[in-house]
């Protein structure tokens, strides 16, 4: 499996055209070809999926039971504005007006590669959702990480 991951600085073109920094495109999967997804964040951010991994969300959310209010609900909202996009030969795409509106991006863009997609933020929003305190940081990695065995400990 391929890790998108890396934080890059990346500017829109006079078009609205964002290019995909080239490590990240190097490590979409290579069935996706230049096959990606754009959706909204749940944090204002767009963002980015190979269409494999969005295929196993789309699923999961499509199979939800339509006669159910609250799943109809998220549904309408989760697909909202979903937009398939096809990556040129140089990795550029066109951000829609819509969603840039939504994550609020003007010239310059923050992409962030996270596992299996990539946010796109304005950079100015993206500092406000990090984390500014270490120590809140290191609580966080202790309660998500510090129960799971080290390689180390296993020697």
């Amino acid at each position: 499996m391929n890790f998108l991951s890396g934080e890059y600085e990346c500017k829109l073109d006079p078009k609205g055209r964002l290019v995909l920094p080239a490590k990240i495109k190097a490590n979409l999967p290579d069935e996706c070809g230049n096959q990606v997804v754009l959706t909204r964040g749940f944090e204002p951010c767009l963002v980015l999926y190979p269409r494999t991994e969005w295929k196993t969300i789309y699923d999961k959310v499509a199979n939800l039971n339509e006669f159910n209010e609250e799943y109809r609900h998220f549904q309408r909202n989760f697909f909202r504005g979903n937009t398939e996009i096809e990556l040129d030969n140089a990795g550029r795409f066109i951000l829609p007006r819509t969603m840039v509106r939504y994550a609020e991006i003007e010239k310059e863009a923050i992409v962030v590669g996270l596992g299996n997609r990539v946010e796109i933020w304005n950079p100015d929003k993206y500092d406000e959702f990090l984390i500014k305190d270490q120590q809140n940081f290191s609580q966080l990695a202790q309660k998500f990480l510090g129960d799971q065995p080290s390689a180390l400990k296993q020697e």
